[in-house]
């Protein structure tokens, strides 16, 4: 679980990096100069990363909130963009669904928090999608 866990820092942080780094630094996974840069964009979600794991708790959400029955990870991520709307928090972070991050608990949801910054600042939070919610909230609200 640790080494799941830094290998996720270690990949958020170069994602994060690549896409708010303006500079035209070689990849780091390709430690030669390139001749061919890859534009580079600063982002709008200043304050982090929230990743919704789509692939945990996979059965149909008793609360879901569309007709055709959303599974628990899609509730989560709908209810999560839907309240940092409403508290007008939307531009500091982004929500995204992701495939499976390996950690597969039973009846919960992988979230990882991230940030510009990486390193510890990441967090893989287990979930129950439905009574972990403020305090998931309240964890992404301290991000700032």
């Amino acid at each position: 679980m640790k080494k799941l866990k830094k290998y996720i820092k270690r990949l958020i942080k170069s994602i994060i990096q690549r896409f708010s780094d303006n500079s035209q630094q070689p990849s780091p996974l390709n430690s030669h100069p390139s001749s061919v840069t890859i534009p580079t964009v600063s982002s709008r979600w200043g304050s982090g990363l929230v990743l919704v794991c789509s692939q945990c708790a996979k059965e149909r959400s008793p609360s879901g909130s569309d007709q055709r029955g959303a599974t628990a990870s899609e509730d989560l991520q709908n209810w999560l963009k839907s309240r940092l709307k409403f508290e007008g928090l939307w531009g500091e972070f982004r929500v995204v669904s992701t495939s499976c991050l390996g950690v597969c608990p039973k009846g919960r949801v992988a979230v990882v928090l991230g940030n510009h910054a990486g390193g510890d600042n990441c967090q893989c939070l287990i979930v129950d999608p439905q009574s972990d919610r403020e305090l998931l909230y309240s964890h992404i609200k301290h991000k700032i």
